[in-house]
C-alpha cells in the first residue's frame, strides 16, 4: 500500500519517512512488505491509510494539483483536515494510531459487528435498528450513499437487524470484515480517551474549508476542528450530506486520495455526472493530473 507513489514521487516519499519518524518505527515497511495481518490491526491501520492519503495528495501538490474543498470518510476526516492545514501531519499520524487503540479497546472483540444494508432507505435502516436492539447497541454507522447504510452494535443485535431489513425489502445485508462497531454509541469510551489526547494537538484554521462528518457542516476556523472529531467517534459518518455540501459549495472534479477507490463508486451514485477521479499509484496520479489540468480540484 502506498509503495509505487512513494518510489515514484519524492513529496510522497517524504510523508512516510515524516510517519516513520513520528511514530518511531517502519510504518513504511509495514505497510509496503507487512505482514497483513499485523497491518489489519487497527492501530496501525489507522496511521497507515492516513499516511497513504496525505502522501497521495502530495503527489498531487507535487504536480500542481491542491484541492479547494476537502472531506474524508470517517478516519479520512483526519487526512483532509491534513491537507487542508488545520492539523500538523506528525501529530495527526501519532493521534490516529491512539484513536485507533481506543476504538479496538472500547468493545471486547467478537462482541461488536458491522453491517452493510443494501436497497434501504435511512429511516427504514433507523427502523430496523430500534426494532432489533432489545437492550442491546445498534444503529445507523455510515450514510453511505442512497440504498447503501452501514449499521454497527453489539453482533447479536446487529443480526436482528440485518433480517429485519430482508423482511422489509431489502436488496442485500453484508457483514463486515472489520475489528470493531465503529461510529455507534458503543464507541463512547473511545471518544472520552480521544479527547484527552486532543488536548495536547495544535490545530489552525484551515486553508481550504472541510466538510465534516458528523453534521454535514463546514469547519472553517480552528474552534471547529476537535469538537467535531470526537462527536464523529460514536456518531453516524454522514457520508451523502458530505457529498452534497461539496457540490453546493462548489465542487465540480473529486479527487479520492489513498488506498481504494470505495468513494469514487459512492460518489457516482450519489451525485449525477459527478466526475472521480481515484489517486493511489502512478498510473492513477496521471491520470487525474491530465483530467483536472492543473490547479484547484
Amino acid at each position: 500500500m502506498g509503495r509505487a507513489l512513494a518510489e515514484s514521487s519524492p513529496a510522497a516519499a517524504a510523508v512516510w519517512a515524516e510517519a516513520d519518524g513520528a511514530l518511531g518505527f517502519a510504518l513504511s515497511m509495514l505497510c509496503f512488505e507487512g505482514p497483513a495481518a499485523d497491518l489489519a490491526m487497527t492501530a496501525n491501520t489507522q496511521p497507515a491509510v492516513l499516511t497513504a492519503s496525505v502522501a497521495a495528495a502530495a503527489a498531487l501538490a507535487e504536480r500542481g494539483v491542491r484541492a479547494g474543498l476537502a472531506a474524508g470518510h470517517s478516519l479520512g476526516e483526519y487526512s483532509a483536515l491534513v491537507v487542508a492545514g488545520a492539523l500538523r501531519f506528525d501529530e495527526a499520524v501519532r493521534l490516529v494510531r491512539r484513536r485507533g487503540e481506543f476504538m479496538q479497546e472500547a468493545v471486547p472483540v467478537g462482541t461488536g459487528a458491522m453491517a452493510a444494508l443494501l436497497g434501504v432507505d435511512l429511516a427504514t435502516a433507523e427502523a430496523v435498528c430500534a426494532e432489533a436492539a432489545r437492550g442491546d447497541v445498534v444503529g445507523v454507522a455510515n450514510i453511505n450513499s442512497p440504498g447503501q447504510i452501514v449499521i454497527a452494535g453489539h453482533r447479536a443485535a446487529v443480526e436482528r437487524a440485518v433480517a429485519a431489513a430482508a423482511e422489509r425489502g431489502g436488496k442485500k445485508s453484508i457483514l463486515l470484515p472489520v475489528s470493531a462497531p465503529f461510529h455507534c454509541a458503543l464507541m463512547k469510551p473511545a471518544a472520552d480517551r480521544l479527547a484527552a489526547e486532543l488536548e495536547r494537538v495544535a490545530v489552525s484554521d484551515p486553508r481550504v474549508p472541510v466538510i465534516r462528518n458528523a453534521d454535514g457542516g463546514v469547519t472553517r476556523t480552528a474552534d471547529e476542528v476537535k469538537p467535531f472529531l470526537l462527536q464523529q467517534v460514536a456518531s453516524p459518518v454522514r457520508w451523502t450530506e458530505c457529498v452534497e455540501r461539496l457540490a453546493r459549495e462548489g465542487a465540480t472534479g473529486f479527487l479520492e486520495v489513498g488506498p481504494g477507490r470505495v468513494l469514487t463508486g459512492l460518489l457516482k451514485r450519489t451525485l449525477d455526472g459527478a466526475r472521480g477521479y481515484p489517486v493511489d499509484d502512478p498510473a492513477s496520479l496521471e491520470k487525474a493530473v491530465a483530467a483536472v489540468g492543473g490547479g484547484a480540484a
